[in-house]
């Protein structure tokens, strides 16, 4: 790939007056990007640091255009940011576009090229999708970071329970909440004092969860009221489920669902 020249990019600003559509295949480090004036012949193919400062003095230097890119990683923050530079991001849906999931060249430069065919004859191809608002991922991401803790929480309880269990004995009965130190206190001494560093982490982990909980009561109060009949839907489901069969009542005890829906 040739290297840019102020050349190659003063040509590509001077089509101004033209319908330039480009394709960008979004890379962790680096991505590909086509550039194909009216007539659909390429202009210029560069590549760009996946990063706001270089998108910014790439695409903030062009003309509004329409730009597609996959869905992945990096493609909600790029196609925001496209948009605020007064692009017209088409955010393909990656597992669609058969023309470059199913391609046998794996090739970062022939996929922005392809990207931006497609979207030249028609961005219904690329089956496009619609991303979130910045502040809409941002409460996504309190969500997926307390679910992370719970894996992480359960991964650790389980490890705990099994170490014991290869010793012949068990710790102190209790669910993955309430397990803490004095879980251990019935334990050999070299097995206790083997665990207690593992049981003081899963008390923390157990306490940041508590703490994402208590952030996401107050985002659901404060930004998503339709939460609140969620909440009492589960509240109403529970009731009924007690006064049904006995594995309805053992399914509520386990305490696995928050009234929210997301685990415990």
């Amino acid at each position: 790939m040739k290297k840019l020249t102020t050349t190659m990019m003063q040509r590509t600003l001077n089509k101004q007056d033209e319908h330039l559509t480009i394709g960008l295949d979004l890379g962790d480090r680096s991505s590909c990007y086509c550039v194909l004036d009216e007539a659909g012949e390429v202009l210029l193919e560069q590549k760009v640091s996946t990063t706001p400062t270089a998108m910014k003095e790439i695409f903030g230097a062009m003309p509004g255009n329409r730009i597609a890119l996959e869905t992945g990683t990096h493609s909600p923050w790029v196609s925001r940011l496209l948009k605020e530079l007064g692009h017209e991001p088409i955010v393909a849906h990656a597992r669609s576009v058969r023309l470059i999931g199913e391609s046998r060249r794996k090739d970062d430069r022939l996929d922005a090229r392809t990207l931006a065919r497609l979207v030249r004859i028609d961005p219904e191809l690329l089956c496009p999708v619609k991303h979130r608002s910045a502040e809409a991922q941002a409460d996504l991401t309190v969500i997926r970071a307390r679910a992370a803790l719970v894996r992480t929480r359960t991964m650790l309880v389980n490890a705990a329970r099994g170490l014991t269990k290869s010793y012949g004995e068990r710790l102190r009965g209790c669910n993955a909440r309430g397990m803490d130190p004095k879980a251990a206190q019935d334990l050999s001494p070299e097995l206790k004092g083997a665990l207690e560093p593992l049981m003081r982490e899963i008390e923390s982990v157990s306490e940041r969860i508590c703490e994402y909980d208590q952030l996401l009561e107050s985002m659901a109060r404060n930004r998503y009221p339709e939460a609140e009949r969620l909440k009492q839907e589960f509240v109403d489901g529970e009731n009924e489920a007690k006064h049904s069969c006995g594995a309805s009542r053992r399914f509520i005890s386990t305490g696995t669902l928050s009234p929210y829906g997301w685990r415990t």
